[in-house]
């Protein structure tokens, strides 16, 4: 099943996907959708047609957002550090998110680079949750590019001020759910910059996978209906690169995951309000 939050003329809905049509579901989005429907069936809930159903960003009011940084081992040793023990966390306001076709607007002269990444929608509150109750607690997997200021990133030894910037981080186009992939079989993740492909690699090389990351997450915080976590990036990044390469005015990133969907959103460096 194929879920997004869906703009039209009359405003925002959430939506289930039929054939080609999207259906109204009784929401105005997906985060108001499973907040209040985490144990109802959504295809029971479908209503008519949406005619011009455009899917923006599908989970607009997510109560938490939390990222794991350093989840893929090639990554990992393009940073120079070990395979970890345990997921390294921080996290993300709502205002951080945008749309998959959305402009990252940013003020000039920051270093600015690329993170594709699955994202895992939790479906259920999780609250010490074993792996097993993890894994039945997921509603759906989306794409996102957590988009990170590496000079702001690398003030301090804390990463949330290089990670957080308003709307500089794209969600979307749909949320799939789990009956229809399993990143455990592999999911490819890409990311491409004005068509060069710069990362590609497969969920199955995640050192902690989705299950893994709620059930410890909630250990510490109790995860709702409609939370978000990114699940990190592969290697490939700029600020790796020899010499390292950061985007420009101008620049197209592109994140896809095959089976869910591609993001496609251009870099604006403009003066004044950053919010898009």
């Amino acid at each position: 099943m194929r879920l997004a939050t869906v703009a039209h003329a009359a405003g925002t809905s959430a939506a289930v996907l039929d054939g080609d049509t999207w259906r109204a579901l009784p929401a105005t989005d997906l985060s108001e959708l499973l907040a209040a429907n985490s144990q109802v069936s959504l295809t029971a809930l479908a209503g008519e047609g949406i005619e011009g159903a455009v899917p923006v960003l599908p989970l607009p009011a997510p109560r938490k957002v939390i990222c794991c940084g350093l989840n893929y081992a090639d990554h990992i040793r393009e940073t120079g550090r070990e395979l970890p023990s345990h997921p390294t966390l921080f996290t993300k306001y709502a205002d951080s998110l945008t749309g998959p076709d959305a402009d990252l607007v940013l003020p000039p002269g920051l270093q600015v680079d690329w993170e594709a990444e699955l994202a895992v929608v939790v479906g259920t509150t999780l609250r010490r949750a074993d792996r097993s109750t993890a894994l039945a607690g997921i509603a759906g997997y989306t794409v996102a590019n957590d988009i990170s200021v590496r000079d702001w990133q690398y003030r301090t030894l804390e990463w949330f001020q290089g990670k957080a910037w308003d709307a500089s981080t794209p969600v979307g186009p749909v949320v799939v759910t789990p009956d229809e992939i399993d990143p455990a079989e592999g999911l490819e993740v890409i990311c491409r910059v004005n068509g060069e492909q710069v990362q590609r690699d497969n969920t199955r090389t995640l050192v902690f996978d989705p299950a893994d990351l709620l059930a410890y997450i909630s250990t510490f915080t109790v995860l709702r209906p409609g939370d978000l976590v990114l699940t990190g990036t592969p290697g490939g990044v700029g600020v790796a690169r020899e010499p390292q390469r950061f985007l420009a005015d101008g620049d197209v990133v592109e994140t896809e995951i095959p089976g869910i969907g591609r993001l496609r959103n251009t870099v604006r460096f403009m003066d004044g309000n950053c919010t898009s």
